[in-house]
């Protein structure tokens, strides 16, 4: 099966190098293609795998169905931002919702949260510019160029406001967002955001010399070292069935494989580490500003955003909600779903 514009075509027989597979019993798959389950649905209840490209299985399905008339399966769709062609998945009705991701990873890691929040809301999970199957234009990826796009989106979506959800790079950008159109936003939902370094910083000097155009040339990832790296991200990486890890590493490595995918990888988290942290444009300097009311969740064993920085924000916004997942690492959507979105449906609801 493959898609070309607005047409589906299907063919017998296998293909050499296919671009998805999909793996379920008969019956789930009856129910995916006759539109009575949405494939999101089926995938984080486990009864459908993935291998390849996420991004292109959405599509299909939402060529296949009328997903107009069932508002919690997720539409995908290309609109353009600012000049930047952005890949999104829409699904819900009700409040809007942006889902930002984070660094080298797709929209797909939000699926959980998007499935969940549909409910009651319409929910928005782009690809950022960069990432999954966004345009990758070649540019510095800091979080004011994301803060631009992001009211870039919302204008073409034509939406007034929004509340923003973001985890890791999503969060900071969710924050840069706020604090220069406090008046697009409504609540800020924040899980492990890449907040400005305070510390470590003896490298800014050599890293600033470093330029992410070098990524033009070819490397080799091995995918063991990007499974490897995917199961470091969780506390107890067993709480994930190991066709998920697989599945991430699938969508990380086919972005990396592009000469832009790489740049625009290096370039956003060159920019995470130079993000400078105080001074009259500091991140901490500027934070005491945010006033959209926000949340913060942090997990007790994240080492990439450790939990230590709770009590620096809570120093700079008093009145923020800030809570500590145990047991948790750095995607609380995926390892902690249930608190998390209970959290976050919340805060939300006040």
């Amino acid at each position: 099966m493959w898609a070309r514009g607005q047409r589906v075509f299907v063919s017998h027989g296998r293909t050499g190098r296919p671009t998805t597979t999909v793996h379920a019993d008969a019956a789930t798959l009856a129910e995916v293609l006759e539109g009575h389950r949405s494939g999101v649905a089926a995938w984080l209840e486990g009864r459908l795998t993935l291998r390849g490209s996420i991004a292109l299985a959405m599509k299909l399905e939402g060529l296949m169905h009328r997903v107009d008339r069932r508002p919690q399966f997720p539409k995908p769709s290309v609109i353009s931002v600012r000049g930047v062609d952005t890949f999104l998945v829409d699904a819900g009705q009700g409040p809007p919702i942006v889902l930002l991701h984070g660094l080298g990873a797709t929209n797909a890691s939000f699926l959980p949260t998007l499935h969940e929040l549909s409910r009651d809301y319409r929910v928005i999970a782009p690809d950022l510019p960069g990432f999954g199957d966004s345009a990758k234009p070649l540019r510095a990826y800091h979080a004011g160029f994301f803060a631009k796009w992001a009211k870039g989106l919302l204008d073409a979506l034509g939406l007034e406001r929004a509340h923003f959800i973001g985890n890791s790079m999503g969060g900071r950008i969710a924050l840069e967002v706020a604090l220069r159109h406090p008046e697009r936003v409504d609540r800020l939902a924040l899980l492990a955001p890449a907040v400005a370094f305070r510390k470590l910083r003896q490298l800014v000097p050599v890293v600033r010399m470093l330029r992410p155009e070098l990524a033009v040339l070819p490397m080799i990832v091995p995918r063991a070292s990007v499974i490897e790296g995917t199961r470091r991200l969780f506390a107890r990486s067993s709480r994930l069935d190991a066709v998920w890890y697989q599945a991430a590493a699938d969508e990380f490595l086919r972005v990396f494989a592009e000469p832009r995918g790489r740049i625009a990888f290096f370039s956003a988290a060159r920019e995470i580490y130079l993000d400078e942290p105080f001074g009259r444009r500091g991140f901490w300097s500027r934070l005491e500003k945010l006033e959209r009311p926000a949340l913060f969740v942090w997990g007790d064993c994240d080492f990439l955003v450790p939990s230590a920085f709770a009590r620096h924000v809570e120093r700079s916004l008093p009145r923020v909600r800030s809570v500590i997942l145990e047991n948790c690492g750095h995607v609380p959507q995926f390892e902690q779903p249930e608190i998390t979105h209970r959290l976050v449906r919340q805060f939300l609801a006040e």
